[in-house]
């Protein structure tokens, strides 16, 4: 079986592994918590501004293990504004995931570049790194367990990482994950400044396939005061996703080959 996780889960996939001492495994096992051969799903994402407005976006996701490692496609429904666009993330081992997006405005296929990872992810509080951090390989960070800790009621380890790419837009993350679950309900974010910039948080949960998944999931950048809620109305594992998805022809023409 292989690893996958949906958007709502960006950083909290998680398989328990034998030495939950070891910072490195315990992160390991949080990300391969969730096996399965594809995720497709629906979500709805509100995006909330500093003065409590809000705006909503719907939109697919679709991922599938390849050849080289995993690959998701993101495609939104509505509003018009930003229909049709599509987004596509392949692993790529030992290195920065490759990205592209369609614009329909464009018209066209555009790649992003790994220093372009920190640009906010159609105006929501992800970021390009974040989105790709469904795929991140625990090996490009040193691993630090700080301590066990409560959070909501849950017994968590407290770890520390590191980038070793001192370029990568966070200087460190923090994360509590669920010594029982091995989900990761809380992550702090901080810049290479060493200051905290984003906090992102595990709302809710549910059992769906025998799977407990995350639904309802938050990111916010404190420094603004906006946050970004991605809720999960219909989340499928093992469904069958055609090939041709995952390729820049599908982003272009919206149809698999």
């Amino acid at each position: 079986m292989k690893k996958m996780i949906s958007l709502a889960g960006l950083f909290f996939a998680g398989v328990l592994l034998a030495y939950p001492q070891d910072a490195l495994s315990i992160v390991r096992s949080s990300r391969d918590r969730i096996t399965a051969d594809t995720v497709s799903s629906r979500s709805r994402m509100v995006i909330t501004a500093k003065d409590g407005t809000t705006s909503e976006r719907v939109l697919d996701q679709y991922s599938k293990e390849g050849p080289r490692g995993d690959r998701t496609i993101i495609v939104f429904q509505r509003p018009a504004s930003v229909a049709n666009t599509r987004f596509l993330t392949m692993e790529n081992p030992g290195g920065p995931d490759d990205r592209w997006i369609f614009l329909p405005s464009l018209g066209k296929v555009r790649r992003i570049a790994a220093s372009e990872g920190s640009g906010s992810f159609m105006g929501t509080d992800f970021s390009y790194d974040d989105i790709s951090s469904t795929s991140r390989d625990a090996d490009l960070d040193a691993h630090t367990l700080l301590r066990e800790e409560d959070l909501d009621g849950r017994t968590c380890y407290v770890i520390e990482s590191i980038p070793k790419d001192k370029s990568y837009q966070y200087s460190k993350m923090v994360q509590w994950i669920d010594k029982s679950s091995r989900i990761s309900y809380k992550i702090a974010l901080y810049d290479r400044r060493g200051t905290l910039v984003k906090q992102v948080e595990i709302l809710e949960t549910k059992e769906i396939q025998g799977r407990l998944s995350p639904t309802v999931t938050r990111i916010t950048t404190l420094a603004a005061g906006t946050s970004t809620t991605i809720t999960m109305d219909i989340l499928k594992y093992d469904d069958p996703i055609p090939e041709g998805v995952f390729t820049t022809n599908y982003l272009e023409t919206g149809r698999p080959r």
